[in-house]
This record gives structure tokens, sequence and C-alpha cells, in this order.
């Protein structure tokens, strides 16, 4: 177990810098720099900005300067604002993490049980609309999905309102990211409950007269979850960053809005700092998902 963790890091690692080091030189590709306005600054400001940054130099030297400094903990300054980011990605992410943390749960919770509903009443009524809802759900693009809810229940129908920082209403946005990963954990858990039904253990606790409820939930559905842990891992990790074209539909103003912006003005250290969190998020959730296998099936090993 501890081998394997100290290999999973350090493949972690090796993937954080191989996606900071993509990001970075195709960054620099793209015509264009944070300081081009459609009102010219002279020569010797831009100048004078660029070696302030670190822009003058070759961009090989540029990339190692910038990781040196985020290994100290410096994650730099915005070009736009001059803010600091590591402050300015903590506020933002708290507000993605409350908005993808509340999706996940809610994509989760209702996925697992529908799927097992689905799984239980094969071929009847309840699995057949199931199955329509799951189907019409991985369809839709969220983006569509935020948009008809917003032109619905907030300007046509005004049950809910728009959305106010200093009123929020979670409810449209939270829909919106969970409908998709929770019509595809629906299906994966029926698929795998069929499965696991199917057992020979499941038919020995028929046999022995255990309880139904207590032979799926105990049984079948623990070893059911497997392949829905495989998918939740890296669904989390990307649902808390928080949809950004959803974000920006509703003007959430979180980390996802935040790195669109920044892509928009060529701020370089704001994207370089906001794909870092995220490649680091992303190789996080992979790991305790591989870590949590152990704990739903302690039969598996990581020889």
């Amino acid at each position: 177990m501890l081998k394997y963790t100290i290999k999973r890091v350090g493949l972690a690692i090796v993937s954080v810098l191989i996606v900071s080091a993509i990001t970075f030189f195709a960054m620099n590709l793209i015509p264009g720099g944070p300081f081009n306005k459609e009102k010219a600054s002279s020569p010797a400001v831009q100048q004078e900005l660029e070696r302030r940054y670190n822009l003058d130099k070759p961009v090989p030297e540029q990339y190692v300067l910038y990781m040196k400094n985020v290994l100290h903990g410096d994650w730099g300054v915005s070009l736009k604002s001059g803010r600091d980011i590591w402050t300015d990605i903590q506020m933002k992410f708290a507000v993605s993490a409350k908005l993808g943390g509340s999706a996940a749960l809610v994509a989760i919770i209702f996925g697992i049980i529908l799927g097992s509903i689905a799984a239980l009443t094969r071929n009847k009524l309840p699995d057949r609309m199931i199955v329509f809802l799951t189907t019409l759900g991985t369809a839709m693009p969220s983006f569509v999905l935020a948009t008809l809810l917003l032109l619905v229940f907030c300007l046509q129908l005004k049950i809910i309102p728009v959305w106010s920082s200093s009123n929020p209403n979670y409810v449209l946005p939270i829909i919106a990211l969970s409908i998709y990963p929770m019509a595809y954990i629906t299906r994966l858990t029926k698929t795998s409950m069929l499965d696991a039904l199917n057992q020979d253990y499941i038919r020995t606790a028929k046999a022995k007269g255990v309880p139904a409820v207590w032979m799926i939930f105990k049984h079948a559905l623990r070893n059911a979850l497997i392949p829905v842990i495989t998918y939740v891992g890296p669904m989390v990790a990307y649902i808390l960053t928080g949809s950004m074209v959803v974000e920006n539909i509703f003007t959430i103003g979180g980390l996802g809005t935040s790195f669109v912006t920044s892509i928009t003005n060529r701020d370089y250290t704001t994207i370089m700092a906001t794909t870092l969190f995220l490649a680091i998020l992303m190789v996080v959730a992979n790991l305790l998902t591989d870590l949590a296998y152990k704990l739903v099936d302690p039969r598996i090993t990581f020889e």
C-alpha cells in the first residue's frame, strides 16, 4: 500500500510538471501579450513591464524561473490587476467549491439511488422512465440546460431570482452541473448492480433468507460501487472547479469565470496558476479514488 502510494505520488508530480510545461509553452506561442492594448504604451514602458515580469527572457528561462517561484510558494501576481494570485484563487475557489461540491453530492446520491431502482425494476415502468431521463440528461450539454433553466425559471416564470452576489441562489446552477454526472452514475450503477445481482453470493444470500434490503445495500451495492468510484473521482475534481460555461451563464464569479477572463486578457501568471491548481486537484482526486477501492473491496491489492 505504501509503496503503491509513493509511486502514484511520483507519477502525479510528473503529470503536473508535464501539464505546466505544455501550458506555459503553448501560452507563449499565441500571438500577442498581456501588455498589448488598443492604446499602445510607449516602448520604454513596455520594456520595463516585460523586464519586471521576466518576459524579456527566453521562454525556457521564464518557465524555470516561474516554477522555481511556485516551489517556494510564490504564485505571483496578476499581470492585469496586480492582485496576489494565490489569495485570488482561494477566494474564487471557495465559491466554485460550494457550487461544485453541492452538485457532486446531488449527482452521487441521486445517481446511485436511481441506478439501484432501475436495476431492481428492470424492464418495468420505473426502469424505462429512468432510462429515458438519463439518456436525455447525457445528451443535453450543461450550457444548454443552464440557459433553458435561466430563461424558464428566472425570466419567464420568475420563480427563482436571477443570481445575485448579495443573495445567491444555487438551485439552478447545481441542477445544471449535476444532471449529466447524475445520469452517467445512474447508468453505471444500474449496469454494475445487475451484474452483482446475478452473482453466486447473492443467490446464496437469497437461499439463506437474508432480507432483500440488507442483501441489496450490504452485498450487491457495495460491490457495484467500484465502477462508480472510478468515474466519481475525476468527476468531483472537475465539478469542484465549477463549470466555466455555467458560471459565466449565471455570472457566479468563481474560479472558472476567472480562468476564462485570464485567457481573454492574456494574463499569463493567472493562466498558469489556475491550470496548475486544477491539475493538482485532478491528480489528487485520482489518487484518492484508487485508494478508495481498498475501502470498498478489501480483496483488491495494489501489487
